[in-house]
């Protein structure tokens, strides 16, 4: 609760900066408004914190669109976010789209810089494929997973104490989409590397 208020009154004044100076404290309102969907989502508000998710995701989308190279990566980690909110409420078809959005951007910012956005974009992947799951579309839910995993290992191999705990989140997220087509036998078998790789964590 005292995050919240402390989460608002961000917003109130960032929003009164922006009226005066839009350019300099644009960035900083998105910023404010991302944290505060967060804390209202933590306190329970889910509805509230889609609202201001979207809120964040206009702003993130204006910048984006009068500079490109500076805010992409905003725009897609606001799009990943609002994704959760909405799927949290049930609005699982937009939670979708806003899914689909942030791995298309991710996947540009990937292949321009792969050692910055690879990591985010395997996690926006893991978020499709749940949202893709929760829409009963279990074939793409797994195409989405896979690619996740794959991506996760080869950075686990050249970073293994950074990248082996969301590899074995991973791992459990294919096994269960595997699960879900009735691959038991080797969503088994990941769900076991997954206990491996934790068990070897420091």
């Amino acid at each position: 609760d005292g995050a919240l208020v402390a989460a608002r009154e961000a917003v109130e004044l960032y929003q009164g900066l922006a009226s005066v100076s839009p350019t300099v404290s644009t960035p900083e309102l998105a910023r404010s408004l991302s944290n505060l969907a967060d804390c209202l989502s933590a306190v329970g508000r889910l509805s509230d914190s889609v609202l201001v998710a979207g809120e964040a995701v206009e702003l993130y989308r204006a910048l984006t669109e009068a500079s490109p190279q500076a805010y992409q990566p905003d725009l897609a980690r606001a799009l990943g976010s609002m994704a959760n909110h909405q799927s949290a409420v049930g609005e699982q078809v937009a939670a979708l789209v806003a899914a689909r959005e942030a791995v298309e951007l991710y996947r540009a910012l990937a292949e321009a810089s792969p050692q910055a956005y690879t990591p985010d974009l395997a996690a926006s992947l893991n978020n499709l494929a749940n949202c893709l799951s929760s829409m009963g579309d279990r074939d793409g839910a797994l195409v989405g997973a896979r690619e996740a995993v794959e991506l996760y290992r080869a950075l686990a191999e050249a970073s293994p104490q950074a990248y082996r705990p969301d590899l074995a989140r991973s791992l459990i997220n294919l096994a269960n989409r595997l699960s879900e087509v009735g691959e038991s036998g080797i969503a088994l078998e990941l769900e076991r590397e997954a206990r491996q790789l934790a068990d070897d964590l420091p």
